[in-house]
């Protein structure tokens, strides 16, 4: 059992690095509704077929048509995220285990609010795409308040992907949109929204709350997307290294002023995990908006 004075760097032991992928997981939208592929390396590329083979009726004694398939090979990065966690030097006494088991929320909150924010609406993202540029580019959107009532947008806004050819499999939203959703009903009277324990429903589709300040509401109050053309990436592995002398910028003490590690007799914890994202179908994705975004909205 090795004790983080002796271990300055490595990788997080693999129980902790299991739960607190577990943890990014449970707390991050856009990995409970993506699809996930593992990467060996730090790039790949999906095989993604556009235009697929064609059936034709054949009479007696003709010729059997051929028709062949266009694909497209789109290619994911995986980029380098971290975060810093600053602690007393005391805990370089303790053992990697102890320490990790300990962290493993801070460090897992910070992850899934940079992923979601990165992937979703383009914030301090390292990718070149992004779901919200992806609708805004296809035109997917509907304007909050164009119908009668939330449900019949949210409609309008699935009916921009069925129109692709598409089926909508999910949402995300920001947290605040739970109470106009609670008050929704069919005909019948049914609520539309269903909370469930590990999964909340709508439209009988799943629906994930983007949390801790990553989802943008000026851009959007709803997402909707056929989720298996959103691709994440996850490099095997999670790693660490113990910071000692340096001025944590983005980390701000009591006093208002960076945390300063050598000065304040602490000491900091740096992990971190390569991801990759790429939306790969720009008409899979629609918002509902509070206003019309303009092109220049539409960037990272």
């Amino acid at each position: 059992m090795g004790y983080l004075k002796d271990e300055l760097t490595g990788f997080v032991p693999k129980v902790q690095a299991q739960e607190i992928m577990k943890d990014v997981a449970r707390g991050s939208s856009i990995l409970r509704l993506s699809k996930v592929e593992t990467m060996t390396s730090d790039n790949k590329k999906f095989p993604v077929m556009v235009d697929g083979p064609g059936a034709y009726w054949v009479g007696e004694g003709e010729r059997i048509k051929t028709s062949g398939a266009q694909w497209i090979f789109p290619e994911m990065l995986a980029k380098k995220l971290a975060v810093i966690v600053p602690v007393t030097k005391e805990k370089l006494k303790d053992t990697t285990i102890d320490v990790f088991s300990e962290l493993k929320e801070p460090i897992a909150e910070a992850f899934y609010t940079a992923i979601d924010a990165a992937c979703i609406f383009g914030t301090n993202s390292p990718f070149a795409r992004n779901v919200y540029q992806a609708a805004v580019d296809a035109q997917n959107y509907i304007v909050d308040g164009t119908a009668a009532s939330l449900d019949l947008d949210v409609s309008d806004v699935m009916a921009l992907i069925e129109d692709a050819g598409l089926d909508v499999n999910g949402f995300s939203a920001h947290y605040g949109i739970k109470n106009r959703l609670r008050k929704l009903r069919d005909a019948n009277g049914n609520a539309l929204f269903v909370p469930g324990v590990d999964q909340n429903e709508f439209y009988s589709s799943p629906i994930e709350f983007s949390r801790n300040g990553a989802w943008d509401k000026a851009k959007a109050e709803i997402v909707a997307a056929d989720w298996t053309k959103s691709l994440v990436g996850i490099r095997d592995g999670l790693e660490y290294e113990i910071l000692k002398e340096a001025t944590l910028q983005g980390t701000l003490d009591a006093d208002g002023k960076p945390i300063s590690l050598a000065e304040q007799d602490m000491v900091a914890i740096k992990a971190t995990m390569r991801l990759g994202y790429l939306p790969i179908k720009d008409e899979a994705f629609s918002l509902l908006v509070k206003t019309a975004p303009t092109p220049a909205e539409g960037g990272n």
